[in-house]
């Protein structure tokens, strides 16, 4: 029956390939249960329920990719959107409840654009320049955030950061884990950020820095609708609802063709079944928003599957299964989130793997350059990544315009940077 559901004959598969590669894959991205939680919990929510939320949102996401879509492809919340989250709460005054709400929201629109040519039309509208600003602009975010929260970096009153008191025991141990992580990667093992989290924390727990408290629980029951969607319009919380939107679909779609390119499911260059795996996300986006947690997105760590075999929904499901074992074993998730040693060096990695795009943008062209540019420092500096969309959104279109190239430019970008231009200058962000 399985070999039926998913094709196994078609694509030249089998059971117990698939299984490896959902493990392979698994142990990828099992940070993610980590990190988020660490997070979120920063911005109020309660640990045990953005843990259960954060796994349910992955359970349901890749499930849906596995049976709907069947495509090798893991969902998960996505790094950076999750940090953004936090830096909400803490920038503008709002509940956690009402950054939620903008998820939802998001979701909900990424929901009805699945079923549309809009998000073709959007997707196709926006320059490379700014798709590949936007992505980097995250990384150096999401990178900033892990050596602030391990105290490589900390805040100073004549520079704003500075280099932080390198001899602290966690700050050491972070770049201890740091550098392990760096041989690792370099070497090219697999799972090579779990396999660092790891010997951090096991390092973590010989110095007395790590405790737990428990290894194994019954999991948190799931906390529904805690969300304030009336608190996203009597915020003004617009432009973040944007971001989400604009962030997931850019992440996923791309994410989801490389993906599938690299496991040769492209057919002539269609992405087969695009609208079901796009749903997938989108409805992980959705349930977690209800749950407590950021958006969702595919995961790239999926290429370590489709490396080791995957080629179909059997390798999803697998890692949807022991996502869903994960629950189990909050106890001793709880321990290791407390120890920003231990998440820290995962954020600084992941902000590196996020900087690929820079190569592609035209730097020598200067009204392509400087929209990039202009996300790239705005995001990490302003701790906002809707701040830096909106900039770049602003400053693409005027440059173009001034330099004759104005009819090159969708209709839709101008619409965007007149919106945030009126935004920004009259309802900014407090």
């Amino acid at each position: 029956m399985l070999a039926q559901w998913f094709q196994l004959k078609e694509r030249q598969t089998a059971i117990r390939t698939e299984v490896t590669a959902g493990l392979t894959t698994f142990l990828t991205m099992v940070y993610i249960v980590i990190v988020n939680p660490a997070i979120l919990s920063a911005s109020g929510i309660p640990f045990g329920q953005v843990f259960t939320a954060t796994v349910c949102a992955a359970v349901i996401g890749t499930l849906y990719m596995a049976l709907f879509a069947n495509h090798p492809i893991a969902v998960a919340p996505g790094m950076g959107m999750n940090a953004y989250f936090t830096s909400v709460v803490a920038s503008q005054g709002v509940t956690y409840q009402a950054v939620l709400g903008t998820v939802f929201l998001a979701g909900v629109l990424f929901l009805l654009l699945s079923f549309t040519k809009l998000r073709e039309t959007l997707i196709a509208s926006i320059p490379a320049s700014i798709k590949y600003g936007i992505t980097a602009g995250i990384g150096l975010f999401i990178a900033f955030i892990g050596l602030r929260m391990s105290g490589i970096v900390t805040a100073s009153p004549s520079t704003l950061v500075a280099l932080g008191d390198l001899s602290q025991p966690g700050t050491l141990l972070t770049i201890f884990g740091l550098l392990l992580t760096l041989v690792l990667m370099a070497r090219r093992v697999r799972a090579a950020l779990f396999i660092g989290m790891a010997v951090t924390a096991a390092a973590g727990y010989a110095l007395g820095l790590l405790k737990f408290k428990g290894i194994a629980a019954l999991p948190t029951a799931p906390v529904l609708f805690d969300l304030d969607v009336a608190g996203v319009f009597s915020g003004g919380l617009y432009t973040v609802v944007f971001a989400f939107l604009l962030v997931t679909i850019f992440d996923t779609t791309g994410t989801m063709i490389g993906v599938a390119e690299q496991a040769g499911l492209l057919r002539g260059g269609v992405f087969p079944r695009a609208k079901q795996a796009l749903m997938a996300d989108a409805v992980a986006t959705v349930a977690g928003s209800l749950l407590g947690t950021s958006p969702s997105s595919a995961y790239v760590e999926s290429s370590a599957g489709v490396a080791a075999g995957g080629r179909t929904g059997l390798t999803s499901l697998t890692v949807a299964v022991l996502f869903l074992l994960s629950l189990f074993f909050a106890p001793v998730v709880e321990a290791l989130s407390s120890l920003s040693a231990i998440t820290a060096p995962v954020l600084i990695i992941v902000g590196c793997f996020m900087m690929e795009g820079l190569a592609k943008i035209e730097w020598g062209t200067f009204d392509e350059a400087f929209p990039a540019f202009a996300i790239l420092i705005a995001m990490p500096l302003t701790s906002s990544i809707a701040t830096g969309i909106a900039i770049g959104f602003i400053t693409y279109p005027l440059l173009k315009l001034v330099t004759g190239k104005g009819r090159s430019v969708h209709p839709l970008l101008y619409v965007f940077g007149v919106i945030f231009l009126v935004q920004m200058t009259f309802f900014p962000a407090h």
